[in-house]
């Protein structure tokens, strides 16, 4: 199978290039051509001038871009070029909804869709070690997944379509948790004056020990941010899990805490550094 990939952003461009190591890409996408152009000519794959041309030519499209309209104009764009029997999968992190809307759409083409969102940020999407979160027809998905297994190291069905972005949702709140628990810890450690880097390797080897505290603890307390994952990106992402919550029921107080801490830290500037830096919040 032919695949091709639209949205060559920090993420989409290490899943491009770990999809080109297993055979599979052969064709590129992204709004700002220039991008796709470097990209296309490092890894000697086709960059596509319309995202129309992409579909024609594969049978499998990959979509990874940023926001829920971002998602449904791809995918109308897709639909004028779309083979019947293709499949796409969404790895963008968007709603329920849109990833149901954009099945329906898909569906009049007779063509094929998952939402597959991913968990792992740059350094899993560079390493090919992402977790996916997968809803959709599962034959559907056992019949790419060897295209899908090229950028990760686990894949979960959940069930429909929708179902991946809910999961997701469900990281999305739980990363905010974990930030602002770490962050607030850290912040008391530097008050109590001990050193920050020991305090990182004894905790982190300990029953709170964590991803982001191993991979992100030493770099916040030394004030640096480079983003892994933007705070932008994860604000966007909360709204979208404070939406599907508010639509059945659920109140996510911990997860409007961290809105509303973002949204300070945007406005200070911030929203393009890792997700980190809601450490300056706890410092002052």
């Amino acid at each position: 199978m032919k695949a091709g990939f639209i949205g060559l952003g920090a993420m989409g461009q290490g899943m491009a290039r770990n999809l080109v190591k297993a055979g599979h890409l052969s064709a590129v996408y992204n709004r700002s051509a220039e991008k796709a152009d470097a990209l296309a000519a490092e890894l000697g794959v086709e960059a596509c001038r319309g995202i129309a041309q992409l579909a024609v030519g594969v049978d499998v499209i990959l979509v990874c871009v940023s926001a829920d309209q971002d998602v449904l104009d791809v995918v109308d764009a897709i639909c004028s070029g779309i083979e019947p029997g293709s499949v796409v999968v969404d790895m963008s992190t968007v709603s329920g909804e849109t990833a149901r809307m954009a099945a329906e759409r898909l569906a009049e083409k007779q063509a094929a869709f998952l939402d597959a969102p991913v968990s792992g940020g740059v350094e899993g999407a560079r390493s090919g070690t992402l977790a996916m979160m997968v809803g959709g027809d599962l034959a559907v998905l056992e019949r790419v997944r060897p295209i899908l297994a090229a950028m990760t190291a686990r894949i979960e069905h959940m069930g429909g379509v929708g179902a991946g972005q809910a999961c997701k949702a469900v990281n999305q709140i739980m990363c905010a948790g974990i930030n602002q628990a770490v962050t607030e810890a850290l912040a008391f450690a530097a008050a109590q004056q001990l050193p920050l880097d020991k305090v990182v390797d004894v905790i982190a080897g300990g029953a709170a020990g964590n991803w982001f505290l191993q991979h992100r603890g030493k770099t916040m307390t030394k004030n640096q941010f480079a983003p892994g994952f933007k705070l932008a990106l994860h604000h966007k992402d909360l709204l979208v899990a404070e939406w599907m919550a508010a639509q059945v029921g659920v109140v996510c107080p911990l997860t409007a805490a961290t809105l509303a801490d973002y949204a300070k830290l945007m406005a200070q500037g911030y929203g393009d550094e890792d997700i980190s830096a809601l450490y300056r919040l706890k410092l002052q």
